[in-house]
């Protein structure tokens, strides 16, 4: 399986194919966003899509949030669904990727076994995000 790119004027040409597993992926966000508002986030330039391609068939997909800290640039896994696209050489394409774009670090908020997952790919538990509305 190759994790692709999907250049900006190529999003809403392919959104129909991934959307499933980018609405699947933040069901676990506590609605911090919907499909919809991701598709826009990624039109408009401030998240990147990426897909899990095999024999010409998408398996899943992935948003990515860059931003800046004082001592990093982080790629911030906003998304990631799809069914057995998580193993170590896909993984290894993510990390390339998110070099490619400056990145030093690359983070994501995960429940409990993503967290368990990914550690297998050298992921450390930072701290655990809470939140409540004011």
């Amino acid at each position: 399986m190759n994790v692709q790119y999907v250049p900006l004027e190529w999003v809403n040409s392919t959104w129909d194919q991934v959307e499933g597993f980018i609405a699947s992926a933040l069901s676990y966000s506590k609605g911090d966003y919907t499909a919809e508002q991701a598709r826009s986030l990624v039109t408009q330039g401030q998240w990147e899509l990426l897909v899990a391609v095999e024999k010409g068939v998408i398996h899943g997909a992935a948003t990515i949030n860059f931003y800046n800290r004082p001592n990093d640039r982080v790629a911030f896994i906003t998304a990631i669904g799809g069914k057995l696209v998580s193993n170590k050489d896909t993984f290894e394409e993510l990390r390339t990727f998110a070099k490619s774009r400056g990145a030093t670090v690359i983070e994501g908020a995960a429940r409990e076994s993503i967290a368990r997952l990914w550690k297998r790919y050298g992921f450390e538990e930072k701290h655990r995000i809470v939140g409540a509305r004011l």
